[in-house]
């Protein structure tokens, strides 16, 4: 295609609120294989067994749509207007990652992506077709972006951006539309261990590799059952994702300021009691958390992630809620809060 369309594309992108646009061939990335397979056989992957299935796709984004001919990888960013890291010293408040602590992303990020890909087929011949990927596919968006130009994979394995920080989503177009390559980002980590320095449960093996079953991410999302006790006084009181890695990055002195409204923080979610998270049943967890990302989670392994914190905190003010649910009728909110009550008893 023209170097026109393309422009335009990319101005039309950015009017519709992405802020980086980059192409890149599907079969751009022929690492992928290898590195899954890696990450697949040290079992890294914990109990996401989903990242097992369909690695056929996963591992080649040619073989997902074999007719695509360009990925359009683009940027949204959600830059946080306060430092999260500052949270973590409130301990008898919740730790909420960033990107949750308003609606839900892949709806407005996909949304975004049918507008562009709509005027794209607008532009172009009948018969040529496109397929939209927000986080929910066997879409390997992180080197696909790498390889589109929008930057790089940083030591903590999340995108970097010269322009933009790593406070930002990713989304893909697949089109037949074919359109010329960008030119790969290049590392720009240098010397710097910042991001696997500060990472409180150690889930870095090496740079550039993650084992998500020591990422707090990965422990308070995707996690099913009691976390091992080991892990549990690491996660501090965070509840819902971890920003450390992100929010240490000296890159960040590049961040674009988010021009989304609904991802700006809730009041109610920049830093919420611990206690009144806690005693949430299941009709108030869901009232909370409508069009939430957090929703997706459940009642029980949200409380279960309060009450981990409850023992964190040191605060023998809050033993009362840890004893009120020694007895909850899921096992391992009652679990979490046998050992949040032993953890505050006896210091």
């Amino acid at each position: 295609m023209t170097d026109q369309l393309r422009a335009d594309l990319t101005d039309f992108a950015h009017q519709a609120g992405f802020a980086a646009v980059g192409f890149c061939r599907p079969d751009a990335v022929p690492q992928l294989p290898e590195r899954l397979k890696f990450f697949l056989d040290e079992g890294r992957h914990g109990q996401m067994g989903w990242m097992a299935e369909r690695t056929h796709w996963r591992a080649d984004p040619a073989a997902l749509w074999p007719e695509a001919q360009t990925v359009i990888m683009l940027a949204e960013p959600y830059t946080p207007d306060h430092n999260p890291l500052d949270t973590l010293a409130r301990r008898d408040r919740a730790a909420i990652s960033v990107y949750a602590q308003n609606r839900d992303y892949h709806d407005i990020v996909k949304k975004r992506l049918k507008r562009v890909g709509r005027w794209l087929l607008e532009q172009v011949p009948a018969g040529e077709a496109i397929k939209v990927f927000v986080d929910t596919a066997p879409v390997m968006e992180k080197p696909l972006a790498q390889a589109a130009g929008l930057g790089w994979q940083g030591k903590h394995t999340n995108l970097l951006s010269r322009d933009l920080g790593n406070w930002f989503f990713l989304g893909a177009i697949f089109t037949t539309v074919r359109f010329d390559a960008d030119t790969p980002g290049l590392s720009k980590c240098g010397s710097c261990t910042a991001c696997l320095d500060i990472c409180p449960t150690k889930a870095f093996p090496a740079p550039y590799q993650l084992d998500a079953r020591r990422c707090i991410s990965y422990l308070t999302i995707e996690h099913h059952g009691p976390v091992a006790p080991d892990l549990r006084a690491a996660m501090g009181n965070r509840i819902y994702g971890c920003d450390d890695c992100l929010a240490i990055c000296p890159w960040n002195k590049f961040a674009v300021t988010g021009a989304e409204a609904r991802y700006a923080a809730r009041d109610d979610l920049r830093a919420p009691p611990l206690a009144e998270l806690a005693m949430l049943d299941d009709a108030g967890f869901r009232a909370r958390f409508s069009g939430s990302p957090i929703k997706r989670i459940g009642r029980n392994r949200f409380v279960r992630n309060v009450l981990y914190a409850i023992g964190n905190s040191g605060d023998p003010a809050l033993l009362p809620t840890a004893r009120a649910l020694q007895g909850d009728a899921d096992p391992t909110v009652a679990d979490a809060a046998q050992w949040a009550f032993a953890r505050l008893a006896n210091p």
